[in-house]
């Protein structure tokens, strides 16, 4: 399996889909979201999971930040900007609504954006292709989907790139 996004450009995300984009939620979280497609799911995959996080802000909050949280996504592709329309998938409560983010699970339940406070970070966006759909309510936290993943997944793909400040 193999996930492909056309948001990032020499290894780099574009400007859009971050920080140093044009679309906030009403608290200044970056909304634009990124596209990706994916490529020879395994056979018996019934839906994917997606998480989007950057590892690199360890150095500067102490925790993966959790950009984007999809499940029971049915469809390989989702499209640019979708996060904000999209009724066919479950998204769960991105790290905006940490304490250091400090949103409500309503206005993090979709994607935020890039925004590292201290450096260039890194953000993989992993896909997992699973043998069901997950009982997952919107405002789902990270840990309530790696647990509902374990043993169903049959492969996972990670596309990284960059983002500075």
């Amino acid at each position: 399996m193999k996930v492909t996004t056309s948001a990032i450009v020499n290894g780099v995300f574009e400007d859009k889909y971050g920080k140093r984009g044009s679309q906030f939620s009403p608290n200044g979280m970056p909304t634009y979201s990124i596209p990706f497609e994916i490529h020879n799911a395994p056979a018996g995959t019934k839906s994917f999971a997606v998480v989007l996080e950057d590892k690199d802000t360890i150095t500067a909050s102490g925790f993966v930040w959790i950009h984007w949280l999809i499940a029971n996504l049915e469809r390989t592709a989702v499209t640019e900007n979708e996060s904000q329309t999209a009724v066919d998938f479950v998204q769960g409560a991105n790290s905006w609504a940490s304490a250091l983010g400090n949103f409500n699970i309503e206005e993090a339940s979709a994607y935020g954006g890039m925004a590292p406070p201290n450096c260039l970070h890194r953000y993989e966006l992993i896909v997992y292709a699973l043998d069901c759909k997950l009982d997952l309510a919107k405002g789902f936290r990270f840990n309530d989907l790696h647990f509902a993943l374990q043993g169903h997944i049959l492969d996972q793909a990670v596309v990284m790139g960059t983002y500075d400040v």
